[in-house]
């Protein structure tokens, strides 16, 4: 069985060694640490995989900061005509311009130039000419749909309501010669599962090549499963079209109704660690305990969980498998994006006794023509009203009212589909080599008999349609 995130753990402290080493940039130390310890006759074949996979963090990491000090400079000066060396070496220094020194060199991650105007409000008045705001999603401020949503659900009494029928293709397409002619390319493309109240009546339409294998609802990242060979000079494209019913989700919590959570086995895993990226550390405990103060009750926990993470800046992410524990990363970093910001969540709420978990897919919009993108959100379980979602991206909404302010701490809106229950699940069928995306399935995955496809070497379409009330596209 091929573990999605080889384990620490089981692996021992010399691979934490070489994880350590990575994380700062030693990356000449790391190299001779797995050399040696690859040549070891007697190692399990858990280590081998998991210093492999080290080895190929390295590569993956040097795709992320693939810019110099001088190109990381000409992307700001092409929006800062003007920009002063010291103004640079200041928001250098200060963390805004992200980069890490590997092996002594500076090296810049690719999208530091447009998450430093972001970041900082002093770079983002130094644009010239003026730029309006970087746009957010529809649902990121107060809209009508909030409305919509919270009003019907106080009529009705019913905690799913305004379902949307979607029509899905999501498309990957292995590029030309990536693969040697004739051998069998092996794709995972993401497929929902039923979550009953949220999204359900799910019909698959069609795919390319035909005959998939559909991993079955259990999968908690569930998966269609296609294969077929490559052809010399074409790319190998793959397709899966599909329809689900996707409800909006509006929970009226009383908080004073809210009681702490017995552990039952069933929740106990979600009160858990989970390593490598959801993990109690001293300093994030005491962040906690800053943060929680003398409060008890578990939904007023929760809200001043979800307002901490919540004021992090958002910025553009590097991928999720160079990072060795992403709660602890969003932490630290100064910036997150959802998925991180969300695994910080599910680590501070686990750590207060409140049971948390993980969902993901894509958002889009019926308002804003071509608005879509992969998005991570996730639940919490409250007693007595048991799991109820929340989205601490979209964070906190500008109302007096505090069924709209809180809208995304126990409901969501109905204009997105998910795709995982869980991170880090294993595959049905199982991936042979490792995978690109080591947390996450949003885009797909594939391979060949020679190993791992990475991003670099294949594209990806997510297409979707809301369908009118009668169904017909």
């Amino acid at each position: 069985m091929v573990l999605p995130v080889p384990s620490l753990a089981e692996a021992g402290d010399p691979l934490a060694t070489i994880v350590a080493d990575i994380d700062t940039g030693r990356f000449e130390h790391a190299e001779a640490a797995i050399s040696q310890a690859l040549g070891d006759g007697d190692a399990a074949a858990a280590h081998l995989q998991a210093l492999r996979f080290q080895r190929e963090r390295m590569r993956r990491i040097r795709l992320d900061f693939s810019l110099d000090g001088a190109t990381v400079r000409d992307r700001i000066r092409a929006q800062v005509p003007d920009l002063r060396e010291d103004e640079f070496q200041r928001w250098d220094r200060a963390g805004l311009i992200e980069r890490l020194d590997i092996d002594g060199e500076a090296r810049y991650f690719n999208r530091s130039a447009s998450n430093l105007f972001r970041l900082s409000p002093e770079a983002a008045a130094r644009r010239v000419p003026p730029v309006r705001p970087f746009a957010q999603g529809p649902y990121e401020s107060l809209h009508r749909h909030h409305r919509d949503v919270v009003q019907v659900a106080r009529a009705t009494g019913a905690s799913s309501v305004l379902p949307r029928r979607v029509r899905i293709t999501h498309t990957l397409s292995v590029k030309s010669d990536a693969v040697p002619a004739g051998e069998t390319v092996r794709v995972w493309l993401p497929y929902p599962r039923t979550i009953a109240g949220q999204q359900e009546a799910i019909v698959l339409l069609a795919s390319q090549p035909a005959r998939p294998q559909v991993a079955p609802e259990r999968a908690l990242q569930r998966t269609v499963h296609l294969e077929q060979p490559a052809v010399a000079g074409q790319p190998t494209t793959f397709s899966v079209t599909y329809e689900v019913t996707v409800h909006a989700r509006r929970v009226a919590i009383d908080p004073e109704r809210v009681v702490p959570v017995v552990a039952t086995p069933a929740l106990a895993p979600f009160l858990a660690e989970r390593g490598p990226h959801v993990l109690f550390g001293e300093e994030l405990r005491r962040f906690s305990e800053q943060v929680v103060g003398d409060e008890k009750n578990p939904y007023r926990i929760a809200q001043k969980l979800f307002a901490a993470v919540d004021r992090i800046p958002w910025a553009g992410a590097r991928e999720y498998s160079t990072i060795s524990n992403i709660s602890d990363y969003a932490f630290r970093a100064g910036h997150a994006d959802c998925g991180q910001q969300t695994l910080l969540l599910i680590t501070l709420l686990r750590m207060n006794g409140i049971p948390a978990r993980w969902q993901s897919g894509w958002a889009y919009s019926e308002d804003v023509e071509g608005h879509d993108t992969m998005h991570d959100w996730g639940a919490l379980y409250l007693a007595p009203y048991g799991w109820v979602p929340m989205d601490v991206t979209t964070g906190q909404l500008d109302s007096d009212d505090p069924a709209l302010r809180w809208f995304y701490l126990g409901g969501l809106d109905a204009y997105r589909v998910a795709f995982n229950d869980d991170y880090s699940r294993e595959f049905i069928p199982a991936k042979q080599h490792m995978r690109s995306e080591t947390v996450d399935l949003q885009r797909g995955e594939a391979e060949w008999s020679g190993g791992n496809l990475y991003f670099d070497q294949w594209d990806y379409r997510f297409e979707w349609t809301v369908l009118p009330r009668d169904g017909r596209g």
